[in-house]
């Protein structure tokens, strides 16, 4: 299971690398950065593929898009220019919390 999680966290590493650099492909123009989004994209979906084998889903799933959202949103305030609001802050709240709330359903 630990192995799983390892796997899990890597997807999400890549995922939010990919996505942070989205704007770096001036809309898919510079074919380095969209080679590298797409590769990104590609190790996320195959490491999140290799995690369901060992654990469900749902739970692999709501991890990955969860924290992989959140890690984008703050990666967004620091580095990308983008305002942090009450709004956002209460939503990666929420996200957050879904989260803990699906892996603890999923320990029962």
């Amino acid at each position: 299971m630990y192995a799983a999680l390892v796997l899990l966290f890597a997807a999400i590493a890549a995922e939010v690398a990919a996505t942070a650099s989205l704007p770096r492909t001036q809309g898919f123009r510079d074919p380095v950065w969209a080679a590298l989004v797409v590769g990104g994209y590609a190790v996320s979906i195959w490491l999140l593929a290799l995690v369901v084998r060992h654990m469900s889903v749902s739970t692999a799933y709501a991890i990955w898009a969860g924290l992989g959202t959140a890690a984008v949103a703050v990666i967004g305030v620091l580095w990308l220019g983008e305002s942090l609001t009450v709004a956002k802050v209460v939503a990666l709240s929420m996200i957050i919390t879904g989260v803990v709330v699906l892996n603890l359903q999923g320990a029962h």
